[in-house]
């Protein structure tokens, strides 16, 4: 969507980008459902060109345009609503042109629900060593084979709009943790001209473009970027610079102190969280969308979620164990193998244990986040929160 700046003056260039806001419209809508009485936490429907998202909502990972060990009908069968893919993954491979000219990320994929990319930011920011970063955008190096490159706000939309994602984020700077408030400031104001600048080259009505808050671990910087990215009229907007290893409770003060400061009748985004915690504290803060790699990250070492906190298939106590991972789980893994036949797969090194851990990880969250919705619309996510949240920590 095109921004709609509290300036806006009405000459005819505005004019041209209303006329474009306005026919974005025809493909998203987001409608606030219910706020629980008990707490901020919402529920919501939020209408995309690839389908209808039930928030809140738990988006799993696909870096490189899948989802890791799992087929696109696996993703499917544990319920998951939307996927992320990383614009910067696959601009250095397979190359956006080529994902372009099979009908964008859902024909090469066959993959027919929405699809998220991130800008490819937060990436770039972390090869601390390999980068360079300017005014006009960043230049940097491909760790794998050492070739240099450059994405500025303008590359990563057009990057964006040849993958042809549903929901595409802004090219932003991450700042890290700890950091100072100079350079958190320096980067939160780069993060905003180069908002202007993303939105200047979106040119696809049928992608939703999402602003994100900066401001590092400041509460005054938080304040002034929610206010300058709420002045655009965008369709949702995400709370970034989180996640980067600061302690939980740094995270959910900044997560309460922000969500309320954005728009209340669109989605909200928090960026790269994702255990079953960190989304009851965020959607007891009005946050409706999380991703996150460790679903698959954690099966790839044996660690599976339950109700009771995370477990491990590699202890011994699994030897001889003919329960699934967790009593009345409906996902493939826990309705056909017993703890003892997954874990015996894992010490023989058969890559299905990582597989089978993963379809379960993915969906216990995806229902986690629609058992949230419930106990929001029933107005008990207060008591929902209590009930579960001590045992999962």
């Amino acid at each position: 969507m095109l921004p709609k700046p509290q300036n806006y003056t009405g000459n005819k260039n505005q004019e041209d980008n209303d006329l474009r806001y306005n026919m974005q419209n025809e493909f998203f809508n987001y409608e606030l459902v219910h706020t629980c009485a008990q707490t901020g936490a919402r529920a919501g429907l939020f209408t995309t060109p690839h389908g209808v998202i039930k928030t809140p909502i738990f988006m799993p990972v696909g870096t490189n345009s899948a989802v890791k060990t799992l087929t696109c009908d696996q993703v499917v069968d544990t319920g998951a609503q939307i996927i992320l893919a990383n614009s910067y993954h696959l601009y250095l491979r397979a190359g956006t042109k080529r994902i372009r000219d099979f009908g964008g990320i859902h024909g090469w994929m066959n993959w027919h629900k929405p699809v998220l990319t991130d800008s490819g930011g937060f990436q770039v920011f972390s090869l601390a060593h390999l980068r360079k970063i300017t005014e006009d955008g960043v230049e940097f190096r491909d760790p794998k084979d050492g070739k240099k490159h450059f994405i500025s706000p303008e590359i990563s939309m057009e990057i964006q709009q040849d993958i042809g994602a549903d929901i595409i984020m802004a090219f932003d700077e991450c700042a890290p943790f700890p950091c100072e408030y100079d350079d958190a400031k320096k980067a939160m104001e780069r993060t905003h001209r180069w908002l202007e600048r993303c939105f200047k080259a979106k040119t696809n009505p049928r992608q939703a473009l999402f602003p994100i808050v900066q401001g590092a671990f400041f509460d005054d910087l938080r304040k002034e970027s929610a206010s300058v990215i709420s002045s655009f009229d965008a369709v949702g907007y995400a709370i970034g610079g989180l996640s980067v290893g600061e302690t939980k409770d740094i995270m959910n003060h900044f997560v309460e102190f922000t969500a309320p400061l954005l728009p209340e009748n669109k989605p909200r985004y928090l960026m790269g969280v994702g255990t079953p915690e960190d989304l009851l504290d965020g959607i007891k803060r009005g946050i409706d969308m999380f991703d996150c790699v460790l679903p698959t990250r954690n099966a790839r070492h044996g660690a599976f979620f339950t109700w009771e906190g995370k477990r491990n298939i590699k202890v011994k106590a699994y030897e001889d164990d003919k329960s699934p991972l967790v009593e009345g789980c409906n996902c493939y893994a826990c309705r056909n193998h017993s703890k003892a036949y997954i874990r015996h797969l894992w010490r023989c090194g058969e890559s299905t244990a990582a597989t089978l851990l993963s379809i379960h990880n993915i969906q216990f969250l995806v229902e986690f986040s629609q058992k949230c919705r419930e106990a929001i619309l029933n107005d008990r996510f207060g008591d929902f929160y209590n009930e579960h949240y001590p045992l999962l920590v």
